[in-house]
């Protein structure tokens, strides 16, 4: 079910986005247009509207829009990550600065060496446009001559119409407009950022980032190997902290500028990750992105909201090694044991269990572990949580009818008040690690959560 967003932009992006075809400039012709707004017209439900984004499934090709170089040069080698960010002149305030600023800062120097930042000044006046640049170019000047920041416009004959569009959701006009432009405008960020990088990742102009969020994403990368996604949500506001493929970006782009006036780009986002079988959202705590602004971009006016599960210094993503997760716990509807052993913001969820039962990790190769954090329990279910139990690892595989099983424990700790915390694993466990065991050691009649298990490896693990 959608909701209508919160001030603005709460759901709303303050950026924009599209690919490039710098070299081969090509003007949008009225015809074009027209065609954009025709389509545009149906609804998103629509039987036209699936067949039309079936259309653009395969299709791969940039939108042909002549880009101008504001800042910066063309890359001369892909990095690992682009980040796209878009900004217009604001009403009050100006938190772009601040934006370039914490990318930077909350690098490392390594980290610095995989990354691009592109800035698209999606503004038409160009004394803004200018003065921006300047400021941009002094403070940052280094990051522009070592390739890592860019600043991008598109010029105002590219855009579509944006007057007198529909008004959806009883829209004021101004909104209309200023939702639909901001749409186009994230559809030409996302056009020209298409081959920078293997992923791409869309922040606000008005965000602080955690430290070393390029680590913790490439972490969640790894971790997702294998299993198939559109969209990993690093923050729970707005279009702040979405990441992509790089590959899909020519289609959302294609999709956004197709259905600009329809409704907001967070909406049609959702839309986008559904059609390509995205079924359910996959955010990541604790969150990676901070909106600050305290002005939105639209009129000015006051957007306060936070994200209460983003954390700037402490920020530390487990490595949770690939491994086979099972228990003897009756376990409730699809909360399956999988879900507890994910950064994912899901869990485990058990019927009331008996002393001797148990919840189950068989690593897929022997591991030496660092450490090990274990919570049962949500904030809304505080009852549901491990009242007597112990953590135990094992090191012994033997086959059994329910697959490759340890046959000797070791008990490392004891849960108090649901949760465990053991530190130097390595140093008090003299074997390579198979399997690690959350034993329940007294029956208890309250349902049993395990909210996450986290563990740190003390040597690098092939995922």
């Amino acid at each position: 079910m959608l909701l209508r967003c919160i001030e603005d932009d709460t759901c709303l992006g303050d950026t924009y986005e599209t690919h490039h075809s710098i070299f081969h400039p090509t003007k949008i012709t009225d015809g074009d247009k027209q065609l954009i707004r025709e389509a545009a017209t149906h609804q998103l439900n629509s039987e036209r509207y699936v067949h039309t984004f079936k259309d653009l499934s395969n299709f791969s090709g940039s939108i042909n829009v002549s880009y101008r170089y504001l800042a910066g040069t063309p890359l001369l080698r892909k990095r690992y990550l682009t980040i796209g960010l878009s900004s217009v002149k604001r009403r009050k305030g100006n938190y772009l600065l601040e934006t370039i600023k914490s990318i930077f800062e909350q690098s490392s120097y390594e980290e610095l060496k995989e990354i691009v930042v592109v800035v698209h000044l999606a503004e038409f006046d160009s004394v803004w446009c200018d003065g921006m640049v300047q400021d941009i170019s002094q403070k940052f000047a280094h990051h522009v001559i070592a390739g890592r920041l860019m600043v991008i416009h598109t010029p105002e004959e590219y855009y579509p119409l944006l007057d007198g569009l529909k008004r959806n959701y009883n829209d004021p006009e101004d909104r209309v407009k200023f939702r639909s432009k901001q749409n186009v405008d994230y559809a030409f960020l996302l056009n020209f950022c298409a081959n920078l990088s293997d992923y791409y990742v869309m922040l606000e102009d008005d965000v602080r980032c955690a430290k070393n969020f390029l680590t913790a994403i490439k972490k969640v990368i790894t971790s997702r190997d294998g299993t198939y996604w559109v969209t990993l949500e690093f923050s729970k506001l707005g279009y702040i902290g979405k990441l992509y493929h790089s590959h899909d970006l020519p289609r959302l782009a294609h999709f956004l500028l197709m259905f600009y006036q329809e409704m907001p780009c967070d909406w049609l986002l959702i839309h986008f990750r559904g059609l390509l079988a995205q079924k359910d959202v996959i955010r990541f705590k604790p969150s990676l992105f901070q909106h600050m602004g305290y002005y939105s971009s639209y009129k000015g006016a006051e957007n306060k909201l936070k994200d209460d599960d983003f954390e700037e210094d402490s920020f530390d993503l487990p490595d949770n090694p690939p491994a086979i997760l099972h228990t003897n716990m009756n376990v409730f509807e699809n909360y399956e044991a999988s879900k507890a052993y994910s950064s994912v913001d899901e869990y485990f969820w058990g019927k009331a269990p008996s002393a001797g039962d148990f919840y189950m990790i068989v690593f897929e190769k022997p591991i030496k572990i660092n450490r090990i954090k274990v919570v049962t329990g949500t904030e809304d279910r505080q009852n549901d949580v491990l009242h007597h139990g112990a953590l135990e690892v094992g090191e012994k595989i033997v086959w059994g009818k329910k697959g490759r099983q340890c046959t000797t424990f070791l008990q490392l700790g004891e849960f108090k008040n649901g949760n465990l915390e053991i530190t130097n694993v390595e140093h008090k466990v003299l074997f390579d690690i198979n399997c690690m065991r959350i034993l329940v050691t007294k029956s208890q009649k309250e349902w049993l959560i395990i909210r996450s298990i986290s563990i740190w490896t003390s040597q690098p693990t092939n995922q």
